[in-house]
């Protein structure tokens, strides 16, 4: 949409390094910046003394009511405390562990909003205790002496207990949601009960068992215990939890406990048609022109009635026009796309299934049967397989927006990131000179060897991704999970293999390709877990660490399970699927924009980079963990910006071609807003998406002969730069020659070296408000490809399409949507 910007909701990721504008204790040497924020002392105690005063009204006017036939345990209650992301590591320091009564940190929430929240049980005895440190450094100093560099005695004072109190934000009293550490937005709604898992302290389970019962939990058999928590399964709302939280000390930490597919694969086969049938009278079908998953695969169940809502018989077909459309294959991979079928459109089965309200899915279903139900495909190559199985769908529904899901890969073929025959082709149809780009989601491939325990991660590092994965215009998909608890009797003892957050074991990625071939996978989904067997330490699939999904037998059964690659792919396409049917008419280039833009890493991810370096990082997990919501712009502190554009790369300039023309995005930053944030912390996430034309084949280093039509790249404006000059040194036909920069471009997480491959680049800056303020400018230019130097070929004067997705996220409460009235300005 040439001209125009495509908003979506909007909004602000929050980070908030405290007020450093206030009071700085003296200290020799100046502040090396690992402290904790400087502040306004005496405001600062202050307010958290007002706060902390607060909460412990409140606490111990719940102790005051608690109920006689809850109570139990050491009598006491729970403090939230709020602290800068940035000082996440002194949150060990709100214990205190000496003495009968100690003050436990119970849990710590991921950050959120650039805070990090953790939660303390204080005993009542111990109620002052925060107060009195918070007196300490309102009146109190440490001094000592130092001896400076040229002999003389410096005086050094510091506030007392500075490094916990200034890093404390604020305080309240802990409520059910303070204890919440899974998913934010599935934090259920007041008064609807779901299946929990209640992870209580050391001790305390006859106090649990005791209220349980007077509350009326419905519980689960069996527990998990660990050194410091046992782990029990319950279904409650969310009052009730508060109930137990104040009249008790159990609590620990809260996370949703989705009934996991052992549950449900150990019904009989009717009692799963049942559940089934149940779920089938609750879904809502979308309309018949609502955007598809196109699922090129064994077939799918048009028999099942969890599928047959959204899979018409003329949206079935096969390769090559064969009658058999269906997933009947008694070969390994039958059943394969019926599997594909339910993740695709539900997610896990087991989210949904346990539930009585009306389920709604906005999108539809196309199967293309390219796995034959006997022996193998002939000697036809997988590309052209490919192209033909799409052309059916597009031939039956032109105008249906759609999600390509191909989660079959090959061997071989994939040489460090070399293209393939099949890997260019899907180049070639999500380019789409043929009239229509294309969102084409593709499995990273599974390590299909047997898992050895003790070689996990390295494995993963050191087994390349498979063809077609490689294709630079794909979306290439790798698997993650966080599927590590396992409830099912028959398993007792075993351990889940992949920490919560990590790599799947089986997940294949590009840590050992060449470097100048794309980063892959681009993101990861979850695939499901593998289980430790602790009688010989061999890994294996059990169904509590799977995702629940349809199978193609429905008169066996109903349900099957899946997981590693092809899951998370099913899952890609499905996110692909959600975000058309949010707006049909985004470009396929935007729609693996937003998902690659709304991805981040996880804890576990991020732990793991000191040891394996950036490279290695965004090679083996991408660019994160996706987030629907994130994409879809509903979170409502965020700022998303999102722009469709066209330019022409090259010229024709005398006998050969040239760059033509770049893009000026001016970005509509509320500079005033931005100016007053002063020295706050901000971050800016920008995603440029695009596809090339590919010219594959081994013909060395010329560039006549490279793999890509063209690259594009983009550059943020420097704060001290005036757009002209920002322009002139990006562009010498701008007229004269620009000052030379002394300073370089830092605060980027991946930097141009590493991010300026394949056609899709991600980056995130961080800096301050202020400077942000005058980074207001993106330049998308381009660079070389076989379109300018094979003149002869005559893409000389094409246009090419792009999108460029911005984020800005800023500190909390800061609203600054409201402030950005005017598009983006598009100059070439």
């Amino acid at each position: 949409m040439a001209g125009e910007d495509q908003r979506l909701h909007p909004h602000i990721y929050l980070q908030n390094n405290g007020d450093r504008r206030g009071y700085t204790a003296h200290q020799a040497g100046g502040d090396n910046g690992d402290g904790p924020p400087q502040r306004n002392r005496a405001n600062h105690a202050e307010a958290l003394t007002v706060a902390l005063t607060s909460a412990v009204q409140q606490g111990e006017a719940i102790l005051a009511n608690r109920q006689a036939a809850l109570e139990g345990g050491t009598k006491g209650f729970y403090i939230e405390f709020s602290l800068p992301e940035a000082q996440a590591d002194i949150v060990d320091k709100l214990e205190y562990r000496r003495g009968k009564l100690p003050i436990e940190l119970v849990n710590v929430q991921a950050p959120t909003d650039g805070l990090v929240k953790a939660t303390v049980f204080v005993p009542e005895r111990q109620k002052d205790y925060y107060l009195k440190k918070v007196a300490e450094y309102r009146d109190r100093d440490n001094v000592r002496e130092r001896m400076s560099n040229d002999g003389t005695i410096e005086i050094i004072s510091k506030p007392k207990n500075e490094k916990l109190v200034a890093s404390i934000e604020t305080a309240r009293l802990a409520v059910a949601r303070s204890f919440y550490t899974d998913q934010p937005d599935l934090f259920p709604q007041p008064g609807e009960a779901v299946w929990w898992e209640v992870w209580l302290r050391v001790g305390t389970r006859a106090v649990f068992d005791k209220a349980a019962q007077v509350l009326d939990f419905t519980k689960r058999e069996h527990s998990l215990s660990f050194a410091e928590r046992e782990v029990v399964v319950v279904k409650a709302n969310a009052e009730q939890l508060g109930s137990l939280i104040a009249n008790t000390d159990c609590v620990g930490e809260l996370r949703l406990a989705r009934d996991t597919p052992a549950l449900f694969m150990g019904m009989d086969g009717a009692e799963q048609r049942a559940w089934a049938q149940d779920l089938a009278d609750r879904l809502v079908p979308c309309e018949a022109d609502a955007p598809a998953v196109c699922i090129l695969d064994s077939g799918s169940t048009i028999g099942h009635p969890l599928l047959a809502p959204f899979l018409a018989v003329d949206d079935m077909h096969a390769f090559h026009g064969g009658p058999q459309v269906g997933d009947t294959s008694l070969l390994p991979h039958g059943g394969h796309g019926t599997r594909m079928s339910g993740t695709a459109l539900f997610g896990d089965l087991s989210d949904v299934l346990d539930g009585n309200g009306p389920v709604e899915v906005g999108h539809r279903l196309e199967s293309v049967k390219i796995l034959p139900d006997h022996g193998a495909n002939g000697p036809d190559l997988y590309g052209a397989i490919t192209a033909d199985a799409i052309s059916r769908v597009e031939i039956a529904a032109p105008h249906r927006p759609r999600a390509i899901c191909l989660a079959i890969t090959s061997p071989g073929d994939h040489w460090r990131g070399r293209p393939s025959s099949w890997s260019a082709e899907l180049d070639a149809l999500a380019f789409g000179r043929d009239e229509v780009a294309r969102f084409i989601a593709v499995s990273a491939g599974n390590i299909r060897e047997p898992i050895v325990t003790a070689d996990y991660p390295a494995t993963n590092d050191t087994t390349p991704i498979e063809s077609p994965a490689q294709a630079w215009n794909a979306l290439t998909v790798g698997a993650f999970t966080e599927r590590t608890l396992i409830t099912d009797a028959a398993f007792n003892g075993w351990a889940a293999l992949s920490p919560a957050g990590d790599i799947h074991p089986r997940s294949r990625t590009s840590v050992t390709w060449n470097r100048d071939w794309p980063l892959k996978p681009d993101v990861v989904f979850e695939g499901g877990n593998l289980a430790v067997n602790p009688s010989n330490g061999q890994p294996d699939d059990i169904d509590d660490l799977s995702l629940l999904t349809t199978f193609h037998r429905f008169n066996e059964r109903a349900f099957s399970t899946t997981g590693d690659t092809s899951a998370a792919t099913a899952l890609a396409a499905r996110m692909g699927a959600q975000i058309l049917a949010a707006n049909k008419t985004l470009w396929p280039e935007t729609v693996r924009g937003l998902i690659v833009h709304s991805a981040e890493w996880t804890p576990a991810m991020r732990a793991n980079q000191g040891d394996i370096g950036k490279t290695a990082l965004v090679r083996r997990y991408g660019f994160g963990v996706p987030s629907i919501v994130r994409a879809l712009g509903s979170l409502d502190n965020d700022v998303t910006i999102v722009a469709e554009e066209k330019l022409v790369p090259f010229k024709k300039s005398g006998s050969g071609g040239a760059t033509d023309e770049l893009a000026v995005h001016q970005l509509p930053w509320p500079k005033a807003k931005l100016l007053e944030l002063d020295t706050a912390m901000v971050q800016l996430r920008i995603t440029l998406s695009y596809f090339v034309e590919p010219n594959p084949g081994e013909r060395g280093v010329s560039q006549r002969h490279t793999y890509a039509s063209h690259g594009l790249r983009f550059e943020l404006k420097h704060a001290d730069d005036t757009l002209d000059v920002f322009l002139r040194r990006r562009n010498a036909q701008a007229g004269g020659r620009p000052p030379k920069r002394v300073a370089g471009d830092a605060g980027w997480t991946i930097g141009p070296q590493l991010r300026n491959r394949g056609s899709l680049h991600a980056d995130i800056w961080e800096g301050t408000a202020n400077e942000l303020a005058d980074r207001d400018a993106i330049i998308i230019y381009p660079v070389g490809g076989w379109w300018r130097e094979n003149v002869a070929k005559g893409h000389l004067g094409e246009e090419v399409r792009y999108s460029l997705i911005a984020s800005i996220r800023a500190a909390p409460g800061v609203e600054l949507y409201t402030e950005i009235a005017a598009p983006i300005t598009i100059g070439i």
